[in-house]
């Protein structure tokens, strides 16, 4: 793949997704590094002192504790520049057509998927919000 990010952060309680995603992402060697939290709140605690930002982030939905819509809250209250050009998708098993309906009306959202994450589904989303063409 020849689009290269310098970071992409899955959030994900779930280690055997995390696991497959990052394989996924690691054959596909888009990104310098990629970063695994798997609870909301160690994803919120790392974007408030990463280096490097992400560029992108897989969030799930459904999470014990706090999940995808309490992080999503959490997250706009993050300075703007903790969160500038992020991009954001929902990667997630949930069949609820609402859960896709609700997620177009979230600004900070970019898109919503299933998962696991395919080659062809990241090849896709990396021509679309990362090329420059």
């Amino acid at each position: 793949m020849s689009i290269q990010l310098n970071c992409i952060l899955l959030i994900d309680d779930d280690e055997p997704t995390n696991f497959l995603n990052k394989l996924t992402l690691e054959q596909a060697g888009c990104a310098r590094q990629i970063h695994v939290a798997q609870s909301g709140q160690e994803a919120l605690d790392y974007l408030r002192n990463a280096n490097p930002r992400p560029d992108l982030i897989f969030l799930d939905i459904n999470m014990p504790a706090m999940d995808g819509w309490e992080f999503l809250e959490r997250y706009r209250n993050l300075p703007a520049a903790k969160k500038a050009d992020i991009v954001l998708i929902m990667l997630t098993t949930s069949l609820n057509p609402d859960d896709e309906i609700r997620t177009r009306s979230i600004p900070e959202v970019s898109g919503f998927e299933n998962k696991p994450l395919s080659h062809d589904q990241l090849g896709n989303l990396l021509k679309k919000y990362f090329s420059k063409n």
